[in-house]
Order: structure tokens, then sequence, then C-alpha cells
């Protein structure tokens, strides 16, 4: 068998291009017990269409993803819905 590739795509504009985004943020918080504050250093991937430029958090891409191999497994198997 030929390998298969399957591209994820934005959809909302369909482009299977994607740039990386990172955030870094400080997340501040007070303690019960005390009045110092504790803070803990954050950070957060997004991913960025190229086209019209939609982002996409790491778990929407991770679903989506799922949901494509799901799909070619049962396309595959004979098992369409």
């Amino acid at each position: 068998m030929d390998d298969i590739k399957d591209y994820l795509l934005c959809d909302n504009c369909k482009n299977k291009n994607f740039l990386r985004i990172h955030n870094f943020a400080l997340k501040f918080r007070k303690v019960n017990f005390s009045d110092d504050v504790l803070y803990d250093e954050v950070s957060e991937d997004l991913y960025q269409c190229t086209h019209c430029k939609k982002t996409f958090t790491k778990h929407q891409i991770d679903e989506r993803l799922k949901e494509m191999a799901d799909e070619r497994f049962r396309s595959l198997s004979g098992r369409e819905r």
C-alpha cells in the first residue's frame, strides 16, 4: 500500500500552513496563610493559519488530528459512517 498523507486544514480557509506562536506569562496568586504573592510561569502554544490568521490551541489541533486518523481508519477498513 502506498503512503497516504492527509493534511490538517484550517477550518476557516482550508489552508494547510500554520505558524507556531508562543505566549509567556506570569500568573500571580495570593496565599491564604500569608501576605506573600506567589507566581507560576505559564507558557501557551498557539498555531496560526498563515492565510487567514485564525489561531488554534494545541488541544484543538490534537483533537482534529485524532478525528482525521479515525476517519481514515474507518475509510480503509470499509466502515464508513
